[in-house]
């Protein structure tokens, strides 16, 4: 993945190639998850591939949709955990 620094040019950084996996229980379907193009089901812990540069957006995102984060690990660059 690419990114720009503060010069306007393009770099490769080791954190933009990150990905983390999320597990998150409880989340239920509102408003927020009625924009997505997917049910959500109550009962059951889910799992939510998530870049480094997005952790913030998404653990947000998660909050505003009732969802609880159980835990957060690394993914290895070729997908393992």
């Amino acid at each position: 993945m690419l990114a720009q620094n503060a010069f306007g040019s393009q770099t490769t950084s080791p954190s933009s190639s990150r990905i983390f996996l999320y597990e998150v229980e409880g989340l239920r379907q509102n408003d927020a998850t009625d924009q997505n193009s997917y049910p959500i089901r109550q009962s059951s812990n889910t799992f939510i591939k998530v870049p480094y540069s997005r952790m913030n957006e998404e653990m947000q995102r998660i909050t505003r949709m009732g969802g609880t984060i159980v835990s957060i690990q690394p993914l290895s660059a070729n997908g393992d955990s």
